[in-house]
Formats: C-alpha cells, sequence, structure tokens
C-alpha cells in the first residue's frame, strides 16, 4: 500500500516512481532496521538495487529478514539499539514478496491482486456459478494474507463480506472458526456488494466542488536553450527567463526577465546597472555571480521573480497567449544553471515552472473577469 509515501529515483534523466516501506536486513548477524525502496520498474533497493527475482533471493537468505529472533541484536541508524524480547512479526518471506510485486503493479497504475479479486466478484456477481465463486476465491487467497482485510477499503467490515461471497452457503471460509455460512449471511454479503457498486458509482459520477484534482492538459517542457533574439512565433521558447522580451521595473527596462532578476539581485548600484546591460542572460548571470548578492535575497528571490513575471506577460501580449495556451498543464521548467529554478530531470525544485502556472492563472482569472 502505497498511500503518502512517495519517491523517485533519476535514471539517464527519466524519472522511476517509487515507494518505501521498514524492513530488517540482516548482516553480520545484526539485524538493522531500514528502509525498502521499490521502484515501478521492479527494481528494489535492499542496501543495493536488485531485480524481483534478486530480491527474492535477498529474502530466502535472510538478508531481508522477516524472522526475528528472540535475543537478536537490532539497530536502526543514529537512532537506537536493542534486543529482540518476544519478538512478533507476521510477515513470512513469500508474503513480503507477494506485497512487493503488489506495489510494483500500483506503482505501474495496473490491477493487483486486490483489484483481480474484485474483478472476479464482479464476474461471480454477474453470472453466479460455481466455476466463477471458484475463480473469485482463487483470486481471494491469492491476495497476500496480510492485505486481505483491507481489501474493500471497509475498516468496520473488513473483509468478511467478502469472505461470505466466496465460501457461499453452507461453506466455511478458511480464516474461520465458527459456523458455515448461513444463506442469511450470504444474502447480506450479496446485498452489501449492491450497495458498494451504487456509492462507487456514486462517486464517480459526483464532480469535486472545487473541480479537477489533475490537470487535463498534459504537461509541457520547457527545455533548457539561449535565444539570442525575438522570432515571429517563438512558442516555448518565449516562456523562458531569459527570451529577449524587455521589461520595464520601476521604470527601468530591462533586456529579459533574467537580466532583471541578476540585476536586482546585486548589492552595489554599479555592478547592477552593468549586470542589466549585459549583452546576453548568460552574460548577466556571470556578473552577478561574481557581484555581492543584496542582504535577504536567497528569502526574497521567489517573491521578486514572481514580480518579474507578472511584468512580461503584462507587457507583452503576445507571450501571455503562449502562456494562456498552456491551459493548465503543468510547466517543467529546466534550468542547466539552477536546481532551484529549474526541475533538470527531476533533481529539482522547479520554482519557474510553478510560478509560470501561478502567473497563467492569474492571466486566466483577468480574461474571465475573476478577482
Amino acid at each position: 500500500m502505497i498511500g503518502n509515501r512517495i519517491t523517485h529515483r533519476t535514471v539517464d534523466g527519466v524519472r522511476i516512481p517509487g515507494t518505501w516501506r521498514h524492513a530488517f536486513i540482516r548482516n553480520g548477524g545484526d539485524f538493522f532496521l531500514t528502509d525498502l525502496f521499490i521502484y515501478a520498474d521492479g527494481l528494489i533497493d535492499c542496501w543495493g538495487l536488485v531485480t524481483l527475482d534478486e530480491f527474492e533471493g535477498k529474502l530466502r537468505s535472510g538478508w531481508v529478514a522477516t524472522d526475528l529472533p528472540e535475543g537478536g541484536r537490532a539497530s536502526a541508524h543514529d537512532l537506537a539499539a536493542w534486543q529482540f524480547g518476544e519478538p512478533h512479526t507476521w510477515l513470512t518471506p513469500e508474503l513480503l514478496l507477494a506485497e512487493v510485486r503488489d506495489t510494483v503493479e500500483q506503482l505501474n497504475g495496473r490491477p493487483d491482486s486486490t483489484a483481480r479479486c474484485l474483478a472476479a466478484v464482479d464476474v461471480f456477481l454477474a453470472d453466479r456459478t460455481e466455476e466463477n465463486r471458484a475463480t473469485a476465491r482463487d483470486a481471494y487467497l491469492a491476495i497476500p494474507e496480510t492485505q486481505r482485510h483491507y481489501a474493500l477499503g471497509d475498516m468496520d467490515q473488513k473483509d468478511r463480506p467478502l469472505q461470505v461471497l466466496v465460501a457461499g452457503p453452507g461453506g466455511t471460509p478458511d480464516s474461520w472458526d465458527d459456523e458455515p455460512v448461513s444463506q442469511e449471511e450470504y444474502e447480506s454479503a450479496v446485498a452489501y456488494f449492491g450497495e458498494r457498486d451504487r456509492l462507487i458509482a456514486e462517486r464517480r459520477s459526483r464532480v469535486p466542488a472545487d473541480g479537477s484534482v489533475t490537470p487535463h492538459a498534459q504537461a509541457i517542457h520547457v527545455p533548457h536553450s539561449y535565444p539570442r533574439r525575438r522570432a515571429g512565433d517563438p512558442g516555448k521558447a518565449g516562456l523562458r527567463n531569459d527570451y529577449p522580451a524587455p521589461v520595464d521595473i520601476d521604470g527601468i527596462t530591462y533586456p529579459s526577465v533574467a537580466h532583471a532578476y541578476w540585476a536586482l539581485s546585486v548589492a552595489d548600484a554599479t555592478a547592477r546597472v552593468a549586470v542589466a546591460s549585459a549583452e546576453t542572460a548568460y552574460a548577466a548571470r556571470t556578473l552577478a555571480a561574481g557581484a555581492v548578492r543584496r542582504e535577504g535575497w536567497e528569502q526574497a528571490r521567489t517573491a521578486v521573480m514572481t514580480s518579474l513575471l507578472r511584468a512580461k506577460y503584462a507587457q507583452h501580449p503576445d507571450l501571455a497567449e503562449i502562456l494562456l495556451a498552456t491551459e493548465d498543464a503543468t510547466l517543467v521548467y529546466d534550468d542547466a544553471d539552477s536546481r532551484f529554478w529549474g526541475d533538470n530531470g527531476g533533481s529539482g525544485r522547479n520554482w519557474t515552472g510553478r510560478l509560470l502556472e501561478l502567473v497563467r492563472s492569474e492571466l486566466h482569472a483577468q480574461r474571465a473577469g475573476i478577482g
């Protein structure tokens, strides 16, 4: 179950999504509480990247430990050390491997064992043959035992209605010690799934009051470039801060947003003039890098950049149209000189892209007469 544990690694500039969970590594006889990183391409980091098959070998060998012996020595890096006393774990190598395989499916947006089980249940409910029930039962048992009670997302009844359905009247679910399923219990389970389907359909048709959670337009990559002169149709290059679109800030005209940004960053007035009049944005940055920065600049820079971007698109309606044409797309802005302003293959913070999206939203609001 991924939840909010989202991470990634970058391979050749490609972002590979991942997640993590806690695990014990056994090395030299001692146990180390660590994070097990699982990635969408099927690689697992358990103190070194391994494939799923290799990970199974790590489980079988005890390197990734599921058996925690009484008195075993354990530690968490730079946190604590202890010995196991009456340890209890519900994981086995088979269960942990099955959970990891499910996680890889989830990271890729593919049906995991729970989704496959619920799909088999739908088939059974549509055509209640014993063959379809047996298929649904096998699919239920294929869910890792540790995850079965989460299958319906109902923490009150957990997976009881699912167990009743796949067992059928007179059948006995594997995990039960009580009487076989009665006809009344079975009919109640069938009704449960009918109500569940109704609520799911209702939820899917409900439009969020505040609109969609995700953009409907595909993400747009604004690659790093060094535009030297204006073009009739600059396309994405027009969104770059070093695109030659002069901006007037407090009566001073700068050749580009980048010129203005770097000029405003320096403390010395004479150096500021030199930066503002530099031949290129790259030259402006080079001059600014050798000058003393204004006090508090690092804390103020995002506010400064926001005002500069607002000025650029207010003073250049043609470029504002290019920005507006990106609709609600995520803007991935690369900046070879800054991991703060650029995304840079997932290694940067993409602040320029984020601020462009903010200014774009303001332009949409102005056009709609909002605010």
